[in-house]
């Protein structure tokens, strides 16, 4: 099947077609709200699921395969390219849900500050779980990009034997040395006396976030991109505590799982995604690095595009 990316151009993801013409057109049913966490912020989520056909019953797609529960990266949000994700996912079966991490897109908090990555695991559980018991016969799958990666497989270790695959596009699972804060020993320090501060990292070219031109644009246009990807000194702190947290803890993996990720990555790194793919117990595990890939996979070109999600696609059809 192919990805919606590629109808979509450098200023508008839906290409010449407004949002609702989008959806229609993909036969997609979207719905979005606002969830209270229990530290009475506002968190942003949304779900796609295909429209029912002449041939379905009560409003439920008879061909649904499963629910597919996903994670955003750092510094961009549920919507714009990542959505375009959903939809294809949506398009093969599944009942997909997204949320904005806290900081992020439309929900509250200062942007892209993340100072306990707990909270937003919790925030995750809490909308998951509900789109989970509404639909208790369904498998239900995570599937995360860079952060959003990490944050996947920490909600696996949480909740063991509750999910039925982890996906992990690009993960966050260690951060390339080229990519790690100047004088990274002084940020606890740091953290504690001034959290909000913009950390001055080694910022990696847009080109070596996505290889075609005209992506890193659109990325750019999107409208609810709240931050840029320098982290708060407090954000930096976990991210690194993450990555330590997770190579500690990968062994206890025992979901069956997905990992793809572009050999080129200079901002997550390849050999650390290889790492915990070795390192995992679960038995039902499969890795897959692209030579010649960057971090964002959606910003390749259509063949690899293609060859990444097509990937991903045909693993989440074969164990629905």
């Amino acid at each position: 099947m192919s990805h919606p990316i590629h109808q979509a151009n450098e200023n508008n993801p839906y290409g010449d077609l407004t949002r609702e013409e989008f959806y229609q057109k993909h036969r997609i049913i979207h719905q979005e709200s606002f969830m209270l966490n229990k530290r009475n912020m506002k968190i942003f989520t949304q779900s796609w699921r295909l429209a029912p056909g002449p041939d379905d019953e009560k409003g439920m797609s008879l061909s649904m395969r499963g629910v597919v529960a996903m994670v955003h990266g750092y510094a961009l949000d549920s919507t714009w390219l990542f959505e375009l994700t959903a939809v294809a996912i949506a398009k093969c079966g599944f009942l997909v849900c997204a949320l904005d991490l806290q900081g992020h897109g439309l929900s509250d908090g200062f942007p892209g500050h993340i100072p306990n990555i707990k909270h937003v695991i919790e925030d995750c559980i809490q909308y998951f779980d509900s789109m989970r018991h509404e639909n208790p016969k369904l498998p239900a799958f995570l599937y995360g990009e860079s952060l959003g990666g990490s944050i996947a497989l920490l909600i696996s270790l949480n909740q063991k034997n509750e999910w039925n695959g982890l996906i992990l596009n690009g993960a966050m699972l260690g951060v390339s040395p080229k990519f790690k804060p100047a004088g990274a020993w002084l940020l606890p320090m740091a953290a504690f006396l001034a959290p909000t501060w913009k950390v001055a990292s080694v910022k990696p070219h847009a080109s070596k976030l996505y290889k075609e031109e005209w992506k890193r644009k659109l990325s750019a246009n999107n409208p609810n991109r709240r931050t840029s990807r320098k982290p708060t000194t407090a954000t930096a702190l976990q991210f690194l505590r993450l990555c330590k947290y997770i190579r500690l803890r990968c062994h206890e993996l025992e979901v069956p799982m997905l990992i793809v990720h572009g050999e080129d990555d200079r901002v997550c790194d390849c050999s650390s995604a290889r790492f915990v793919y070795e390192s995992a117990a679960s038995r039902n595990k499969t890795f897959k690095s692209f030579p010649g890939v960057a971090h964002m996979l959606i910003g390749e070109t259509q063949e690899n595009v293609d060859l990444v999600f097509g990937t991903i696609f045909a693993w989440l059809r074969d164990r629905s």
